[in-house]
């Protein structure tokens, strides 16, 4: 089976996040579609997801509209709130297939303006 370019690039920046972290890391994964965005940080040592965000949920859509960058800075802060209140401040960020440009720029930057440390 042939792999193409995004899902070799996918799999190259993840694999570097998920065996080059450290034990006291989490991984912070990001995926974005045309009109939302969504993100999860992954204790890989466990396999398991312990906090997502996404612009699906209720009480971001209930908002007014917004353009697709001022909906990821709100699901930024709203990420970065629930891992405070679980003590989780360093994590590594895994871009997936996704350049760092535009949404996904606008997304780490206000996770680290709220003290998460990548």
């Amino acid at each position: 089976m042939k792999l193409t370019t995004n899902i070799r690039r996918k799999f190259r920046v993840s694999n570097k996040a998920k065996f080059v972290a450290k034990k006291n890391r989490y991984r912070l994964s990001i995926s974005r579609s045309s009109k939302n965005i969504s993100a999860q940080i992954i204790d890989d040592s466990k396999n398991m997801t312990l906090l997502s965000s996404s612009s699906i949920e209720k009480d971001i859509r209930s908002e007014k509209k917004t353009t697709k960058t001022e909906l990821s800075k709100i699901v930024a802060e709203k990420l970065a709130k629930k891992a405070k209140e679980k003590n989780i401040i360093k994590i590594y960020f895994d871009r997936g297939l996704y350049k760092y440009h535009g949404r996904v720029k606008v997304f780490a930057e206000t996770l680290r303006k709220n003290g998460m440390e990548f």
